[in-house]
């Protein structure tokens, strides 16, 4: 091959390489646009959900803030930033289908384009290859026939001049001759013209097919560059496209802002908080100089007295219900544990059972409604076949059955739980639980008392009348007077801390796990047991924290239940 031919394919090798360059400068600008219209979709929808954010909610106290002129002025900006996340919006969706979508499609007929000429390029390079091999094939042919001819022309010499060979050889080598002269003579007939052709493909080949070729290249390159160029404008102008309407949001911001009325909303407050009642008049000046009738200051000395030493006693009275209040608070903590709420006192466990079992009621009902719409559904299809196909409700109905089903052994385990507690709660006949030697007549109706605050306390943990409290089972197990004993209680038994119990309210105590400590008093069915640590520190914990071993002589010695 020819040196030009190199030359020749050197360049279809630069320019195959220089136009995929500009494809993937094609395809990188088309990533680029996509990333910024994700970017305006997600501010839009940022800008959006911020605007919802912020809206008054409705049937709310937030409503009537908006009669102020500058709460109204804020929702104008809410509703103006909506519209302004609908222009990112109009952005997002321009630059898609303006430049995305027709520049993917442009790169898909570039391709083509591209692959087109380049086949076109190649197959000119294989028919000028194809000349170039013909040509030297019949020029070797033509060199072997001059060379052979010569051979036969000195062998046939060489016979005619040797006087031993007889005359038919000599004739025969002529021939030969001839014949080879005359094979040399077509030969270089051949070689003359497959030249001229080859001459000829040649100068059309550099002169005209490849031209064209290179030109058709540069003219889609060209073409390629001029559409990225309005590409780049075409992104410029769909955001100028929105930049009056962005304007005029911002302008209608500002004639809100404008539109803040100080006064106005001064005098709406004066208007909602004015009493109506009229200003003091001067205050009187009272004269200390005359005397002072020794029996009204004794006297108003005396009830002051009386008023404090009644204040004293109403606030320790009142102090002794703290501890009842704290343990039911400390409970309700601790009950988010057991399924079957058995951390907590019978009667709130009794309480928060019930509710469950409510719940469960009411969402069996609604089953149950489903179930029945569905099932007159089928019967309507049934009916009338037109409307829908019965079988295909079947497999609801099944759905809702097992649901049932579920449901209600979840709601008879709840109601076994149920008839548990209610069947442990002390009857009217039963004695008090608690009657222990070391109660004081006169405590009964303080302790009573105080069970009956617990059970009307915010807290609903009991909901029951509180004379029928006192009359259907004893005083609960609260934090009463017992730590002010004069003689502490006998210790029962001992027990081990399973779990670590920070006591941070009145009258519990704090243990660290695997403590071994003393137990006074038993767990009387609200969940907490009384324990000891030594003389000076005793306290409640509850009873799921510890591990209790009672002593074997524990039932001789103790005097209550």
């Amino acid at each position: 091959m020819g040196p030009c031919c190199f030359s020749a394919q050197d360049q279809f090798d630069n320019l195959e390489k220089h136009t995929q360059w500009g494809i993937d400068v094609l395809e990188k600008y088309i990533k680029f646009v996509k990333e910024r219209t994700e970017i305006e979709i997600n501010y839009a929808k940022q800008l959006r959900n911020l605007s919802k954010k912020y809206q008054p909610k409705k049937n709310s106290k937030e409503e009537d803030e908006y009669k102020y002129s500058s709460c109204r002025a804020f929702l104008a900006t809410l509703n103006e930033i909506n519209d302004y996340a609908g222009q990112h919006e109009v952005i997002s969706e321009n630059m898609t289908s303006q430049i995305t979508t027709e520049l993917a499609r442009y790169v898909q007929e570039l391709k083509q384009e591209r692959k087109s000429h380049f086949h076109d390029g190649r197959k000119a390079q294989q028919h000028i290859e194809t000349c170039w091999k013909q040509l030297e094939s019949s020029k070797r042919r033509f060199e072997r026939d001059c060379k052979e001819a010569d051979r036969a022309q000195q062998y046939f010499e060489k016979m005619d001049a040797d006087i031993n060979v007889t005359k038919a050889d000599v004739e025969k080598a002529r021939q030969q001759a001839q014949l080879r002269h005359q094979m040399a003579e077509e030969s270089k007939a051949e070689y003359s013209s497959t030249l001229q052709k080859f001459n000829h493909e040649q100068h059309e080949h550099y002169h005209t097919h490849i031209p064209n070729i290179f030109q058709k290249i540069q003219e889609m390159e060209e073409r390629r560059i001029v559409r990225l160029g309005e590409s780049m404008k075409t992104f410029a102008e769909v955001d100028r496209q929105v930049i009056p309407i962005i304007g005029r949001c911002l302008d209608e911001i500002t004639k809100a802002a404008e539109s803040i009325n100080q006064k106005n909303d001064s005098q709406m407050v004066i208007e909602a908080f004015k009493s109506g009642f009229e200003p003091p008049g001067d205050v009187d000046f009272e004269d200390f100089t005359q005397p002072i009738k020794r029996t009204i200051s004794e006297s108003s000395l005396s009830n002051s007295k009386d008023g404090k030493s009644e204040s004293r006693f109403s606030s320790k009275s009142k102090g002794k219900l703290w501890p009842f209040i704290k343990k039911n608070k400390l409970s309700l903590k601790l009950g988010a544990g057991p399924e079957d709420f058995s951390n907590l006192p019978p009667e709130q466990r009794r309480k928060k059972l019930q509710q469950k079992v409510d719940e469960l009621n009411k969402d069996i009902q609604k089953e149950l409604d489903q179930r029945d719409a569905l099932t007159k559904m089928k019967d309507v299809y049934i009916k009338n076949p037109q409307m829908g196909d019965a079988a295909s409700v079947d497999h609801k109905l099944a759905e809702l059955g097992q649901n049932l089903e579920k449901l209600r052994l979840e709601e008879q385990k709840f109601l076994g739980w149920l008839a548990e507690v209610e069947g442990r709660l002390p009857v009217r006949t039963e004695p008090a639980r608690r009657q222990s030697g070391l109660y004081e007549p006169q405590n009964t109706l303080t302790v009573n008392n105080c069970a009956q605050d617990r059970e009307s306390s915010p807290d609903g943990s009991y909901t029951e009348e509180p004379s029928q409290e006192s009359e259907l089972k004893a005083p609960p197990p609260d934090f009463d007077d017992e730590f002010d004993d004069e003689e502490p209680l006998p210790t029962i038994g001992t027990c081990k801390a399973l779990y670590t119990f920070e006591g941070q309210n009145e009258g519990t105590i704090s243990v660290t796990e695997g403590e071994t400590l003393y137990v006074i008093e038993e767990d009387k069915g609200d969940g907490w047991t009384r324990i000891r640590r030594n003389e000076d520190e005793e306290g409640y914990v509850p009873t799921s924290y510890v591990d209790v071993f009672l002593d074997k002589n524990v039932k001789g010695a103790k005097t209550y239940i």
